[in-house]
């Protein structure tokens, strides 16, 4: 995307899924991503009434579309349909859309649900918006100011 992406303001995350697609946000300072939603597709109508309410209600000024990449870094299938998504995201919403590397997440998230000793059914209830949450907040330390080294270097 070549639009500029706003520097201040609450992005959307979003763990694209041809079903069901995993929803994350920030506070407005971007120090914080939290799971928001999963969403199950309604359709094209439902779809972009979903989305411009969340635009609208949460004050977003931008979303970062998951990008599944095969392990060796290179675009896989779902990445033409990610990039694909966030183009309609960007046509429906009027907001810009940055894509980031999603790969592992929806393990990462798993993980963490069996940790907390979840049932299936409640894994499944929280995975993609967790796996959202887990993207959105290493888009977030990605764009921050590299951290200075130890004092007494």
């Amino acid at each position: 995307m070549t639009e500029e992406f706003p520097g201040k303001g609450r992005l959307a995350g979003v763990d694209y899924g041809t079903v069901r697609i995993g929803i994350a946000v920030t506070d407005a300072d971007r120090r914080l991503a939290s799971p928001y939603e999963n969403y199950t597709r309604g359709g094209p109508k439902a779809d972009t009434k979903y989305f411009c309410r969340i635009a609208t209600e949460e004050g977003i000024v931008g979303f970062v579309v998951g990008l599944p990449v095969h392990a060796s870094g290179d675009e896989s299938q779902k990445s033409l349909e990610a990039r694909q998504f966030g183009a309609w995201l960007t046509e429906v919403t009027g907001l810009p859309v940055r894509y980031f590397d999603e790969r592992f997440t929806s393990v990462e998230a798993e993980r963490y649900l069996l940790g907390a000793q979840m049932t299936r059914k409640k894994r499944k209830k929280r995975l993609d918006m967790l796996a959202a949450q887990i993207m959105l907040a290493a888009y977030l330390e990605s764009s921050r100011p590299s951290i200075p080294g130890a004092l007494d270097d």
